[in-house]
């Protein structure tokens, strides 16, 4: 190899690293651009904090029952105030942000996972397109927090049936819009390509077709994160959600309920964590959606 052929393949890695350099600078500035988008990353971000760290910023215990404090407005000694019961409030939103957090996660990560699988396959598969997407049609006829209560019904109230039903619900949504993805790369012409040389249908879904769907999965599931909280909200304030006395934001408004008019505070803050856990994922949605569309690049 001579010294002019090496110093164009150095010339090449050099314009290859400053291309790099130049896309990342590029990804960052659109980021920070983007202000409702960091807007919701600073909020799920404090949210997650919280979650986590729920022992360490809890101030007391928020199963410990105190009838001598019941029902007291919020103080320095009870931030939040106490329930009916003197528990402190602003213990159980705290360890409710994590069983919130919790729900919201296992249920995008599953329906994520399963969505996929199935959306891939039935957009590569057009005889178990008509079978998985007649089930799907099926379920998706069901409003999702009627089916969510039913499958509930049967399983009870625990937070591992609650994940379960709220999974299962989500599934086919996920699915849909992850054919649709994949219908679209489908037909391009290196995909009829693969076919031709002999390429194995496993390998072109998930080496090929997989890749270029992983955009509209993100996106699809910071609104299952946020549809999540609001279905296990209200799966715990019907009462066949999260069981007491286990906080979580469903069923400590659930618990304010009776009181609303003797003490405001049981419903107002959790129902205020669970507006700012719903806007900042559809902030976060909405820029991420933003950031990877070719369309709206500058």
């Amino acid at each position: 190899m001579n010294a002019k052929s090496i110093y164009s393949d150095e010339k090449i890695v050099s314009n290859q690293h400053q291309y790099n350099k130049e896309q990342r600078s590029l990804l960052i500035k659109r980021i920070l651009s983007n202000r409702l988008m960091m807007f919701g990353s600073v909020i799920l971000i404090l949210l997650t904090i919280v979650a986590f760290l729920a022992p360490v910023i809890a101030t007391q215990d928020p199963l410990a029952i105190d009838a001598s404090s019941r029902l007291q407005a919020p103080s320095s000694e009870h931030y939040f105030g106490t329930d009916n019961l003197g528990r402190d409030l602003f213990s159980r939103v705290i360890y409710g942000t994590q069983a919130s957090m919790v729900v919201g996660i296992s249920v995008a990560l599953i329906s994520g996972f399963f969505g996929m699988v199935i959306g891939l396959y039935s957009a590569y598969n057009r005889y178990l397109d008509h079978v998985l997407m007649r089930i799907c049609d099926g379920l998706m006829a069901f409003p999702a927090i009627l089916l969510a209560i039913a499958i509930m019904a049967a399983l009870g109230p625990k937070t591992v049936n609650v994940i379960a039903a709220l999974s299962f619900v989500m599934i086919p949504t996920v699915a849909r819009v992850i054919r649709s993805a994949a219908l679209v790369v489908k037909e391009q012409t290196y995909i009829e390509a693969l076919k031709s040389q002999g390429a194995s249908g496993i390998r072109i879904i998930w080496v090929h077709i997989a890749p270029n769907t992983i955009s509209q999965l993100i996106i699809q599931l910071t609104y299952v994160f946020a549809i999540s909280i609001i279905i296990e909200a209200s799966l715990s304030f019907l009462g066949v959600g999260i069981p007491a006395p286990d906080p979580s934001w469903g069923n400590i408004i659930y618990e304010g309920k009776a009181v609303i008019y003797n003490a405001w505070w049981m419903t107002v803050f959790p129902g205020m964590f669970i507006i700012l856990a719903v806007l900042a994922l559809n902030l976060f949605g909405d820029g991420l959606r933003d950031l990877l569309d070719p369309h709206s690049k500058k």
